[in-house]
């Protein structure tokens, strides 16, 4: 087992190149000049992702408006994030990373624990990169329920009309 690698703030955020649920190429570099909210979920359509990327959807706006371009990452095939999106009614671009290379440069894959066993996956974590690449904020096995008001809370960007 390979040990896995935390990023933290202040380092340039690995580059990266994926297929999103339209078959469209999203890379990091076009996105320079922007920050960007990279949250990683271990699979579409399972009640916990459902509900964080719902999440992320009802708060999009919001987060648009302070200048932030949402991706979600999982393993997932284009196809079943096409799905995912249409049936969640998701309008930011989910990201399939099924060699777990996305997952792997910014420490979301890796050992995990759940009831007692410990396994490889992807281990739900949500990095923000500042508009010059460089990573700004990186929370590591977060809760499905409750994350996004956490890192609302954590960017400062709670209000009354939030």
């Amino acid at each position: 087992m390979t040990e896995r690698t935390l990023i933290e703030p202040g380092q340039t955020a690995p580059a990266f190149t994926a297929q999103d649920a339209l078959g469209e190429t999203v890379d990091l570099a076009s996105l320079a000049g922007r920050r960007v909210i990279l949250y990683f979920y271990p699979k579409a359509s399972t009640p916990g992702c459902t509900k964080q990327a719902c999440d992320f959807r009802d708060h999009l706006g919001s987060f648009t408006k302070e200048g932030f371009t949402v991706l979600g990452v999982s393993p997932d095939s284009p196809e079943a994030l096409r799905r995912f999106a249409e049936n969640e009614s998701l309008t930011f671009p989910l990201l399939s990373d099924p060699d777990h290379e996305i997952a792997s440069a910014y420490g979301a894959w890796g050992e995990k624990s759940s009831y007692g066993r410990t396994t490889v996956g992807l281990i739900r974590s949500t990095i923000v990169i500042d508009p010059e690449g460089r990573v700004e904020l990186a929370l590591y096995n977060v809760k499905a329920t409750g994350h996004v008001a956490r890192l609302r809370r954590e960017l400062g960007l709670d209000s009354p009309q939030g």
